[in-house]
């Protein structure tokens, strides 16, 4: 098995320089030397009917561990996903975006360890500090680490607080998502140092400043992680516990045609579960879903649980589309005019975007002269 899973961890390296995922030597030098199968000996690889698990003993588990995709391991009560390893080709460009010379260096989320032990292996292990809110998680990936000879600090606590005892550092990555730049990080960062996270449906890589605010970009690809938590025990909401309100409940009523649009139903399904980034940042607190109700019918819904605001949406057929909405916000309003801004604008990806955060934690979003004042 071990030869098997040490040709695979060759072809997946191979594949991610091709691919131009990877380009450092000393990030090449590390996904060949560090066993992604020691820090996932077990996995879940896709969703619902379509997932499986895998096991170390199983045949094909030297492919799986090394195939490019999330490898899900841990679920919270409600059944959602929240923790995994990366897709590595992911993992790649962003430590590749992580662009510092020299540590000490902060991971938030440590999550299995993997992605922590690249880190180790390129910076050192003494320079690296990985925090983790959930203690199993963290427990784990400190044995799983050591069996690579590293020994990082460890630490279990909000990983949007930092971890302030050993700042300050050089760079901060988080393998989680965050819906805005934690305050603590930019005082945790030298200046001139990066911070590397998911936010929205993009990757930020920005520079802090002498000011302790901190402007970039994103990488080119959209990609979203799994949200940080504040607690072990916490489980998120998501928009399935509201499709009762979204089918059944009653509101004003109103009846839209779609801009510019040939066929309603696709263009509405895109809007909906949109990936545009002003949309993932503007309306983080949204959530989203599309309902199949009938072979005929499909309700598209979207709420926001902090105001008690929904908005149900069908299609007419051509571009007409059906509203019912509640709660103080209209968010049909808002997603389709920031949707129909998108598709004017030929659907950038985030990486026709830049973010600017000032020391007081103020967002904004810009994408040539057009800018977005995010509130917090």
């Amino acid at each position: 098995m071990s030869s098997m899973l040490e040709s695979a961890r060759n072809v997946m390296t191979e594949r991610l320089i091709r691919e131009g995922a990877l380009r450092s030597p000393h990030w090449k030098s590390a996904f060949l030397d560090v066993s992604r199968e020691t820090f996932v000996p077990r996995f879940t690889i896709g969703y619902g009917s379509a997932s499986r698990v895998f096991e170390n003993t199983d045949a094909d588990y030297s492919e799986a561990v090394y195939a490019d995709t999330s490898l899900v391991t841990e679920w919270d009560a409600a059944g959602t996903p929240v923790s995994s390893s990366s897709a590595p080709s992911l993992m790649a460009r962003m430590l590749d975006a992580f662009a510092v010379d020299e540590g000490p260096v902060l991971e938030v989320g440590t999550g299995t360890g993997y992605n922590c032990a690249l880190l180790c292996h390129h910076f050192g292990d003494s320079h690296v500090v990985s925090v983790d809110v959930d203690p199993a998680l963290a427990r784990a990936a400190r044995d799983k680490l050591r069996k690579h000879g590293y020994t990082p600090a460890i630490i279990t606590g909000d990983g949007t607080r930092g971890w302030s005892h050993q700042a300050p550092y050089r760079g901060i990555l988080a393998t989680c998502g965050v819906d805005r730049i934690p305050p603590a990080w930019l005082g945790q960062v030298t200046p001139g140092g990066l911070i590397v996270t998911n936010i929205g449906t993009g990757i930020a890589q920005l520079t802090v400043n002498e000011g302790g605010g901190a402007e970039g970009g994103f990488l080119s690809e959209a990609a979203s992680f799994m949200r940080a938590r504040p607690a072990p025990g916490y489980v998120a909401e998501t928009a399935p516990r509201y499709s009762k309100t979204i089918i059944n409940g009653a509101g004003r009523k109103r009846t839209y045609d779609l801009p510019g649009q040939d066929e309603g139903e696709g263009f509405l399904g895109d809007l909906i579960l949109a990936e545009s980034l002003e949309i993932s940042m503007v309306q983080h607190d949204v959530l989203a879903m599309s309902l199949l109700v009938s072979e005929e019918e499909t309700v598209h819904g979207l709420v926001q649980p902090a105001s008690g605001s929904w908005a149900r949406v069908t299609s007419l057929g051509g571009t007409a589309v059906h509203v019912v909405s509640s709660g103080p916000r209209d968010l049909w309003a808002d997603r389709l005019r920031l949707f129909t801004e998108w598709v004017d604008a030929w659907r950038p990806q985030p990486g026709a975007y830049r973010l600017r955060v000032t020391p007081e934690g103020d967002h904004t979003l810009m994408r040539g002269a057009q800018a977005w004042h995010l509130p917090n």
